[in-house]
């Protein structure tokens, strides 16, 4: 593998978890395990390419586990990893942050939040 440079060490952590889509793969996984087309109903904005590609980038990075079973028809599930639970109170702080830039540009955030057990 060949040596990258960074300027400052969120670029790292900027490259692993960046974009609009793995934050949010990411915060579903910290309730449980989720089949992909779980993912895909909580997310419906997502086009299954570009769920399958975010889940294939994680799944290298170490942060999230593929869980196949042998079964017919066959099931897979995704988990965070160890690795990717370290990610948990950055998750949380993101979450959080939101919600006060929510309520700060928008005042009632059940007016622009989706109901989800994440907003709870």
């Amino acid at each position: 593998m060949k040596k990258k440079k960074y300027n400052i060490s969120v670029e790292a952590t900027l490259e692993v978890i960046g974009g609009k889509w793995k934050c949010v793969i990411l915060c579903h996984l910290t309730h449980g395990k989720k089949r992909t087309s779980e993912l895909k109903r909580l997310m419906p904005n997502i086009t299954q390419k570009m769920l399958t590609q975010q889940l294939r980038e994680l799944e290298d990075d170490g942060i999230i586990n593929r869980i196949i079973y042998n079964q017919v028809p066959p099931k897979v599930e995704y988990e965070l990893s160890e690795y990717g639970r370290s990610l948990e109170v950055i998750l949380d702080s993101l979450c959080a942050w939101g919600e006060t830039h929510i309520t700060k540009v928008y005042g009632d955030k059940s007016e622009v939040l989706e109901e989800s057990i994440l907003n709870n």
